[in-house]
């Protein structure tokens, strides 16, 4: 059993501090947020992550996850103290890395005895020697070692890949810390599953390059689905022909109407800064980011065209407002960009999401009417816009759908349904890159 403080409770601070509690060792929380913290203590879950409820109930009751605003009080005891700090993008597209350097500021100040600080936030290669030297400023160097960890957790299902990882990254340059973090991985990875240990800057860019890549394929599947509309060709079949070759693979190859979330966009942003700061042209990832701030535009002016620019007054539904299922994150989110850009011509907007509804209404504070389910946001609607695929969207009431509708055109930004049964049950289909 280690003991370890998890310094903020954000997705990735909260998932990870419940998963290692959940293997037996005994986890603090610590968070400036009251309010954030007072629920947590109250046994109230600030995200919605599928699992993650029931893990953190187990780990509270049985006392191996606990919650504090006191930093010195969360890390006193603690033998490994992980940074999940937020790294926003700055007005530059550079990561702000003031909350990380702050607290390792305030850890220079109450550090006693030997703990390992774990960079868990993305953070720009150099980060750890910017922690380190800030440590240094007032601590012995026997007394910390500064460890790369970066996690690869997917939003909705983050306890599993958290549980059962891929594998694991750490970048290390102390073979006591090394130790320390082997151990306390071990649990994880029972099934052989790799632990890579690396020299801290390949690490930090290890993170950046898994995301970076994963957004480029995303772009370019979505060029090829653009592409294929013009020449009739049906990406659904193009997709499926590319992931069976081995060297390609399936995942990723799904085109839509963006990427979003609290990774791709500022992931890439970061790396593209990171290479201009060193005087390279990332041109690569310069298209990537383009071609999806271009994605994100593209239901927006498929309704634009369907109704000759006359938007005013027309009454659009959304289905889906998070920007993947199975979460309520709507950060940098497809539906925010594309609900601006009709509220701002005179639409009107009918929404519905499972679980981003509030976060929705908190970001975008233009009136919207949120509805109760899928079908009250179907209500006179003139068009459907479905932009997250949620499980509950795939197999509707089609007849409920039609008789609700004033319009019986439907914009599918994530291909849902099949063209041609859409088309027999009598709508007006539109998709992404296919006829």
């Amino acid at each position: 059993m280690l003991k370890i403080a998890v310094v903020g409770t954000g997705y990735v601070g909260l998932v990870s501090g419940t998963c290692f509690a959940e293997t037996g060792n005994h986890v603090t929380c610590v968070d400036i947020d009251e309010k954030k913290i007072a629920k947590l203590n109250n046994g109230e879950v600030p995200i919605y992550e599928p699992g993650l409820d029931v893990l953190f109930e187990r780990n509270t009751k049985q006392g191996r996850l606990e919650f504090t605003t006191d930093l010195a009080t969360g890390i006193k005891d603690a033998k490994i103290i992980f940074l999940a700090l937020p790294t926003p993008p700055g007005a530059d597209g550079s990561a702000d890395l003031k909350y990380i350097l702050k607290v390792a500021e305030d850890l220079s100040n109450i550090i006693t005895d030997y703990k390992v600080i774990v960079d868990k936030s993305t953070v720009p290669v150099g980060t750890a020697e910017k922690v380190a030297a800030i440590l240094a400023k007032k601590l012995d160097r026997s007394l910390y070692d500064v460890v790369s960890n970066p996690e690869f957790l997917r939003e909705g299902v983050a306890v599993d890949d958290f549980l059962k990882p891929d594998r694991v990254v750490v970048g290390a340059d102390s073979d006591r810390a090394k130790d320390l973090m082997l151990k306390l991985y071990e649990p994880f990875v029972r099934q052989g599953n790799p632990i890579y240990v690396m020299d801290i800057r390949s690490a930090e860019m290890t993170k950046y390059a898994a995301n970076s890549y994963l957004a480029a394929r995303i772009s370019f599947m979505n060029e090829i689905a653009n592409l294929c509309e013009k020449l009739g060709a049906d990406v659904d079949q193009v997709r499926k022909g590319m992931g069976s070759d081995s060297r390609i693979g399936k995942r990723f190859l799904f085109p839509g109407v963006g990427y979003g979330g609290s990774c791709f966009p500022k992931d890439v942003q970061a790396l593209a800064k990171s290479a201009a700061d060193h005087d390279y042209d990332f041109k690569i990832l310069s298209a990537v980011m383009k071609v999806n701030d271009l994605q994100k535009e593209v239901i927006f002016n498929k309704l634009n065209d369907y109704f000759d620019g006359d938007l005013q007054g027309k009454t659009i539904a959304f289905w889906g407002l998070a920007f993947k299922p199975e979460t309520d994150d709507i950060r940098e989110a497809p539906a925010i960009t594309i609900a601006s850009r009709l509220l701002n011509r005179g639409a009107k907007i009918q929404a519905f999401d499972p679980e981003a509804m509030e976060n929705f209404r908190e970001q975008v504070t233009d009136e919207i009417q949120y509805c109760a389910n899928q079908y009250d946001a179907l209500k006179g609607a003139d068009a459907l816009a479905i932009l997250t695929e949620w499980s509950v969207f795939r197999s509707p009431d089609y007849d409920k759908m039609f008789a609700l509708m004033n319009g019986k055109a439907i914009f599918d930004g994530r291909n849902v349904y099949n063209v041609q049964e859409m088309k027999d049950l009598g709508f007006e289909y539109f998709s992404i890159g296919r006829p």
